[in-house]
């Protein structure tokens, strides 16, 4: 075999999802592109802000002596300060430069933040629905994942966790707004599982981390806030990218960022940095460095996400879907009509409506459906929807 047994087998467990693309590659060509409703990616379709535009003309025609070369492997100073400021604002906690470390990704981010505090057979959890990723990160480095459903509103089930947590429990890997629910996590709640994890990392005399995962962090609707982790949670992490709220998936550019109250933070960086390098990614773009510097308080128009979601959330559950309304994201997940998350996606591809399994995010008898798409496609997906609801029999 050219790869891996080890390879392998992810590719076989990520088969579905690849079946998906290719049905909708299959679709598109016999019934053509504008018939086909692809829910299944959480790629924007919406263009960046003008003033990520704006910056990028004024780079191209001014560009900066030397803006391509290497810089410290925790990125430009003066970027790191600009994210510092942001959650100084919003935490009240004394955040600074050295406190950041710029990334390729959030992806990359969580990658690089697993190899810096996993052992081999450490453990982390991560609170089903959960981005299916996670699992593979994990194993990247050693890890074990361990995954602790949420409660019936998709909040984190503090006596679960409680129950999971063991002395080889390394860090609890957190969503909040959550792919693929939407639901946005309280103050309330963070502080909570900020005072299990303090009472768990005494008990076991190591510190457990809580990664909190960040990239839908602006895209929240009807007043909703997402609070700070970091005022709540001393051992915080927090994870990020401006590939949703700047929508610039394909640019891969993040950050990572560490309570500066955490003990013993600066030996933390140092190793969060010397991962950065090591792992191969040396540092996070320069070019986009360069531009989201100026960019923190920006995002693209939350107003269109939310338009998006009133729209298709009224028309199906008027159907008789089950959905937990989304205060963030732009993800639906309701329940299956049919016990079976897998037959129901088939039922719902005859009428080239694609979407996303539960079981994909460790939660069976669910759907997802990305709305980050094209509204044109929204609208002509309707009468579809209400064609499948009335072959599975649930609107009369």
């Amino acid at each position: 075999m050219v790869i891996s047994d080890k390879i392998a087998s992810s590719l076989s467990k990520g088969s579905f999802i690849r079946k998906m693309f290719e049905e909708g590659d299959r679709l598109r060509k016999i019934h053509g592109p504008e018939n086909v409703y692809d829910f299944t990616l959480g790629n924007p379709s919406v263009e960046p802000p003008a003033k990520f535009k704006e910056k990028l003309k004024e780079l191209a025609l001014n560009p900066i002596p030397g803006m391509h070369r290497y810089m410290s492997n925790a990125g430009y100073p003066e970027t790191r300060t600009a994210v510092a400021e942001v959650l100084k604002e919003q935490s009240g906690l004394p955040f600074a430069a050295k406190d950041i470390v710029m990334t390729v990704g959030a992806g990359g981010g969580l990658n690089v933040v697993l190899k810096t505090i996993l052992n081999a057979g450490d453990e982390v959890i991560a609170l089903s629905p959960y981005f299916v990723e996670y699992g593979f990160y994990v194993d990247n480095h050693g890890g074990v994942l361990k995954v602790v459903p949420t409660n019936e509103d998709f909040l984190p089930d503090l006596k679960a966790i409680d129950a999971a947590i063991n002395n080889r429990t390394r860090a609890i890997i957190i969503n909040s707004p959550n792919n693929p629910t939407g639901v946005v996590y309280s103050a309330e709640t963070l502080a909570s599982l900020g005072e299990l994890i303090e009472e768990k990392s005494q008990q076991f005399g190591r510190p457990i981390f809580i990664l909190s995962d960040e990239p839908y962090a602006k895209i929240v609707y009807d007043g909703v806030t997402v609070p700070s982790v970091f005022a709540q949670i001393k051992n915080a992490i927090m994870v990020t990218s401006y590939s949703k709220d700047l929508a610039l998936p394909g640019e891969r550019i993040g950050y990572i960022a560490v309570n500066p109250n955490l003990n013993d933070s600066d030996r933390l960086i140092e190793g969060l940095v010397f991962c950065n390098r090591t792992l191969g990614f040396v540092n996070a773009p320069a070019l986009m460095q360069h531009l989201v510097t100026d960019l923190q308080r920006e995002s693209v128009n939350i107003q269109e996400y939310q338009e998006k979601r009133d729209i298709l959330y009224n028309h199906l559950t008027s159907l008789g879907f089950e959905i937990k309304k989304p205060q963030g994201a732009f993800y639906l997940f309701p329940k299956t009509p049919l016990a079976d998350d897998l037959e129901f996606n088939q039922k719902a591809s005859a009428y080239n409506i694609l979407l996303v399994p539960g079981g994909g995010f460790g939660t069976p008898g669910y759907f997802r459906l990305s709305y980050c798409i094209d509204m044109d496609i929204i609208k002509r997906s309707l009468p579809a929807w209400t064609k499948l609801a009335e072959d599975l029999g649930m609107k009369k």
